[in-house]
């Protein structure tokens, strides 16, 4: 059983952080303090990859599709989106001079026009009931409420009563382990709780499309689909549950979180913060 409204208790104000998401979870066990600076403190300066910030210009233009607008219409407001970050969110890499810069952006605009057009050369049919669906439930067991934003929420197919949830990842290369991954799972029971608690129905399935950015050079399909069945994952919940009540036991207790150097995204700049102690009290 869920409810929307978030703990009001002493010991939930003590928390650090007011619920869980799965982008959160994940930056916690990668690398604490970055973690802190993000989701204590607030601070999102840390630059996005190119390929993330791609991503999210597919996001938007599937956003727009779904929502109704035409296939060029919605490709031309992912690219608008993608034109608006500015260079001081984008993480250049070696890229330092102007000129570099402006050839690294055109790559950018490349790549997600022909990832977006593969996407939509044949793009899924779904009777979707919810766009962007951001939703929070309280979930029995767990100290704090979780959080998440489902791509689509669609009709099952077969089940008009029960709903499917879609996510959307535009990848350099699919992922291995398929349904199994992970980071596939730990996302979808996310979405499972969150999905359940605003619409009030069954929710039979997570469905991930990889949309590979890189053509193959063997004219293979451009597109993947992972589906995840959650009747069938009893012990991923029971996983989840006590991953979320370890994560909400360290967060609440520890006072100095350390940096993990070895991350390829946030390594530096978390070590950074450490050694100048910014975050001392």
């Amino acid at each position: 059983m869920t409810r929307a409204t978030p703990p009001s208790t002493p010991e939930a104000r003590a928390f650090p952080i007011t619920h869980w998401s799965h982008s959160s979870l994940m930056s916690f066990l990668r690398n604490p303090l970055a973690w802190y600076k993000r989701y204590v403190e607030g601070v999102y300066d840390t630059p996005a990859t190119p390929s993330s910030i791609v991503g999210r210009a597919g996001h938007t233009a599937l956003q727009h599709f779904y929502s109704g607008i035409g296939k060029e219409g919605a490709i031309d407001l992912g690219l608008e989106y993608l034109r608006d970050v500015p260079d001081f969110e984008i993480s250049f890499g070696k890229a330092r001079s102007r000129m570099t810069r402006k050839k690294k952006r055109q790559s950018m605009e490349n790549e997600y026009l022909q990832a977006i057009n593969f996407y939509l050369a044949h793009p899924p049919k779904y009777d979707v009931l919810g766009v962007e669906v951001k939703a929070v439930a309280k979930v029995d067991e767990l100290p704090l409420p979780i959080k998440a934003i489902s791509d689509l929420v669609v009709r099952s197919k077969g089940d008009k009563d029960a709903l499917d949830i879609v996510d959307h990842k535009f990848v350099d290369s699919f992922s291995g382990l398929r349904a199994q991954k992970t980071l596939f799972v730990l996302q979808a029971i996310f979405n499972y709780y969150t999905v359940r608690e605003m619409f009030g129905k069954p929710v039979k399935r997570f469905i991930v499309h990889e949309c590979k950015k890189r053509k193959n050079a063997d004219g293979r399909s451009q597109m993947r689909r992972y589906i995840i069945n959650y009747a069938d994952c009893q012990h991923e919940f029971a996983v989840f549950h006590r991953l979320l009540k370890d994560a909400t036991e360290h967060v609440a207790r520890t006072r100095v979180f350390l940096p993990n150097p070895s991350d390829m995204f946030e390594g530096e700049n978390s070590f950074d913060i450490y050694r100048l102690n910014l975050t001392d009290d």
